[in-house]
């Protein structure tokens, strides 16, 4: 049976995707995608295949090729405001930068003296901060790190200070923090829970701060739940919408948490980003595979 593309909930959603547009598996030769990220200049897109312990590398109408292996179970990836390659590294459980001559420098690997658990996902605020979520899944098995005992108290959210080195936490009333994204204003940050993969009683939902002077969070309501399966990944549109992870694809909600549409894919989706020339290029990893589908909707993330 053929696999309907879109599940229209709203009007709103058929100005965000085509019909015409079809969804493209670039490869699908991982063990678990993840951590997507789109560099304008280099016209490329960057993933992690966590298990395989590699960083891929797709460049339209060129293919794939690996760009490091190993690569330190990297997840997570963004960009900073100079252009180099920022991740979340699971084995040396460590938010990492990527000099232009290739160098790596360490970020933040401990808070207080002792070691962080496995940076998971970022993103850069345009006055240069880091912000990442710290979970425990790198160090509970050795599929996607090493397994180790955990040393900080909580699995908590973090803003990392480049030009003074000052690691603040932000929040720490999380069972699994995991992806996150500002608003286009940046007045917003939504924060996934996705707490659920080790329960069904346990959190499963986005939640909504306020961002205030000196970059400190208010608020932090639930503002969506997801079902089925958990929120992962998350980007925002230029429009304010949010498009988020799920087990049966990827969701796309409104600024008021009002779900206006589905785009179904074969597997769970972990994490997807914009991209393109025009941003529009929606990229997709689920589970095994890189997906790419062109879009009516255009990311909020720098190119």
């Amino acid at each position: 049976m053929t696999l309907e593309l879109y599940e229209h909930f709203e009007s709103e959603f058929s100005s965000l995707v085509k019909a015409s547009a079809a969804l493209e598996t670039v490869y699908d030769q991982c063990r678990w995608a993840e951590g997507p990220v789109w560099f304008g200049d280099a016209q490329m897109l960057l993933w992690s295949d966590i298990p395989n312990d590699r960083i891929l590398r797709y460049i339209p109408g060129v293919g794939v090729s690996i760009f490091r292996g190993p690569a330190g179970n990297t997840n997570g990836h963004t960009r900073d405001r100079e252009g180099r390659l920022v991740s979340c590294s699971h084995l040396h459980r460590r938010v990492e930068r990527t000099e232009f001559d290739g160098s790596i420098t360490v970020l933040a690997d401990s808070y207080q003296g002792k070691r962080l658990n496995s940076p998971n996902d970022l993103v850069v605020k345009s006055d240069g901060s880091i912000w990442f979520t710290d979970p425990a899944y790198g160090i509970e098995s050795d599929y996607e790190g090493n397994k180790a005992e955990q040393e900080l108290p909580g699995c908590f959210v973090f803003c990392l200070e480049p030009e003074t080195g000052e690691l603040r936490l932000v929040c720490d009333d999380f069972d699994r923090p995991n992806g996150l994204t500002f608003s286009p204003d940046e007045s917003l940050l939504y924060i996934a829970d996705s707490g659920f993969s080790h329960g069904k009683d346990r959190p499963h939902h986005i939640r909504k701060f306020e961002v205030g002077e000196n970059n400190s969070l208010s608020g932090g309501d639930v503002f969506a739940e997801i079902n089925p399966g958990l929120p992962d990944g998350l980007r925002c549109d230029v429009d304010g919408n949010i498009w988020t992870s799920a087990e049966d694809g990827v969701h796309v909600l409104n600024s008021s948490a009002v779900t206006l549409g589905k785009i179904r894919t074969p597997k769970a989706v972990a994490n997807l980003c914009f991209g393109g020339p025009k941003k529009n290029w929606l990229f997709i990893t689920a589970t095994d595979a890189l997906h790419v589908l062109y879009t009516a909707a255009n990311g909020a993330q720098r190119p």
